[in-house]
């Protein structure tokens, strides 16, 4: 069936499968509403999709932990997907050196050689007074307060530098206010109530959310536009603001991410599922081994005999680009609050999610709003 071959007028066209698409296409379909799922990538699943590669379930853009707080949220996604215990506990790769992330007592022994938390704390305030910060402006500053200068110097600097390509002291505080600092000896990073993956990847569970409901893939809204809004009520967009509006304002700033991918013919790589190098030398941010989001195991239990690891590099995006983490300095945050005014005057136009919010979402916030405007 073509796309101008339906007859009757939908309720919702819902632009993009990834998680915010995927759950309000869900909740409305249930509540007996018609839906279609349009997506102008080869697959669903957006961000999150999950590829089978030797019975490894590769994350095929960037690593992606399910962590909550929230129960509600939680006991919707396990509707559709069994999930496992896994625990994100990052390793920190400087020079050769190795430190556990979260920062914890493991790495403020490694680092000094302190055995209690008083002592770790003494350490980071007499840091913190010999930088004399008092009332941090930037990411540098708010770094040094939270961790001290050696930390920050081996462990900080050098990975956000690369992250963001742009000087510590050019990037705003709030972006480390969320480094997991802790005087324990608890290497859980995100310390959420309820975390893991689900079992046989997020595309088999966007898979079962999808079910029953009709989704065409390789359909650009933005090329077809004019056509795709005549065959539904309400559109629920969830790609770039700017691009919904052609860019007339300007281009929206992203940070990418290029992946190197490889197959390799070992059972184990670096023993662990994330590596950072925080060093500003090493070309990459990190390296994902995607088996061991899963025990390095398949779904029945069998060690895996083959391994696949992701060499992730972080850009400066351009068009044509993937967009990934929004740059949410105070020029760019302006121009998007004009996008959002531009928004807000689309009839019947639905603008959710990551990309059409210019907002950096965790997993479980992202499925909270869609459930949210859903309903609403």
């Amino acid at each position: 069936m073509g796309i101008g071959e339906i007859m009757k007028k939908l309720d919702f066209l819902i632009v993009g499968s990834g998680l915010y698409g995927t759950t309000f296409a869900q909740q409305v379909h249930a509540a007996g509403k018609s839906v279609l799922v349009i997506d102008k990538r080869p697959h669903i699943a957006g961000n999150v999709y999950t590829e089978r590669v030797e019975g490894i379930n590769v994350h095929k853009y960037g690593a992606h932990i399910f962590h909550t707080n929230n129960k509600t949220v939680w006991d919707y996604v396990n509707h559709f997907a069994t999930f496992n215990r896994f625990t994100n506990s990052p390793v920190a790769n400087y020079k050769g050196e190795l430190y556990s992330l979260p920062f914890n007592m493991y790495t403020f022994n490694k680092m000094w050689g302190v055995t209690t938390p008083e002592e770790a704390a003494v350490k980071i305030e007499e840091q913190r007074k010999a930088a004399g910060i008092t009332n941090p402006q930037n990411l540098e500053e708010q770094a040094i307060s939270l961790v001290g200068t050696d930390i920050y110097q081996k462990l900080v600097k050098g990975y956000t530098e690369k992250q963001w390509g742009r000087d510590c002291k050019d990037l705003p505080a709030f972006i480390i206010k969320r480094l997991p600092v802790r005087l324990t000896f608890d290497n859980n990073y995100f310390n959420a109530l309820y975390q893991g993956i689900p079992v046989g990847g997020y595309t088999k569970m966007v898979e079962k959310m999808l079910d029953g409901i009709e989704v065409r893939l390789g359909v650009d809204y933005l090329e077809n536009k004019t056509e795709l809004d005549k065959l539904a009520e309400t559109v629920v967009y969830t790609g770039p603001i700017d691009a919904y509006f052609d860019y007339k304002l300007g281009y929206l700033e992203y940070r990418s991410v290029r992946f190197e991918t490889e197959l390799l013919d070992k059972p184990n790589f670096q023993g662990n599922a994330a590596v950072n190098y925080t060093d500003r030398e090493t070309p990459w941010t990190r390296i994902i081994e995607h088996k061991w989001f899963e025990f390095g195991k398949d779904e029945q239990g069998n060690d895996l005999p083959k391994t696949v690891i992701s060499r992730e590099y972080s850009s400066e995006w351009k068009p044509g680009d993937e967009p990934y983490y929004p740059v949410n300095d105070e020029k760019n945050s302006k121009l998007y609050s004009a996008y959002k005014k531009l928004a807000d005057g689309e009839k019947n136009v639905i603008f959710g999610g990551r990309l059409a919010e210019y907002k950096y979402y965790d997993m479980d916030q992202v499925v909270a709003e869609a459930l949210s405007a859903a309903i609403n």
